[in-house]
């Protein structure tokens, strides 16, 4: 996967832009995102025309304003937004493909509550510790 977006300015373009938007925050090394790929793929072969796809890698700190905003703890973590870039529908972990398509669909249509579907297989997003130094570290 790779990510669709020159700058997070774009990112708010594409929610304004009059078509529904399909955001995921991913990582290289879960495998859940990995295991959903093809998935993800197929989806964006089949939609695009009607609907944007972003997708953010959450390893990557010029997206840390987004990963904040929509709160992402797990991923993958899908956000659909009607085409008025409201938040339509959360989806953490790992998703059946009709619950995901029937979302799509149900973009076009107006008046949608929102919802928030958690799967118990989703990876934790992990900070990141390099820098960090531990009181063993020196010896």
């Amino acid at each position: 996967m790779e990510e669709t977006l020159a700058s997070p300015k774009m990112a708010e373009i594409d929610l304004i832009n009059n078509k529904p938007t399909f955001l995921e925050f991913y990582a290289e090394w879960c495998e859940v995102c990995k295991e959903m790929a093809p998935q993800v793929s197929a989806f964006k072969d089949e939609y695009e025309k009607d609907v944007n796809f972003v997708f953010l890698n959450v390893d990557n700190q010029k997206w840390g304003n987004y990963i904040d905003k929509f709160a992402v703890n797990g991923i993958p973590q899908v956000n659909l937004f009607d085409k008025k870039g409201n938040l339509i529908s959360t989806f953490i972990g790992k998703q059946d493909e009709i619950q995901i398509r029937e979302s799509i669909n149900n973009l076009e249509k107006e008046e949608k509550p929102y919802e928030e579907i958690i799967n118990s297989e989703f990876s934790t997003i992990q900070e990141n510790k390099n820098n960090e130094v531990s009181p063993r570290s020196h010896g």
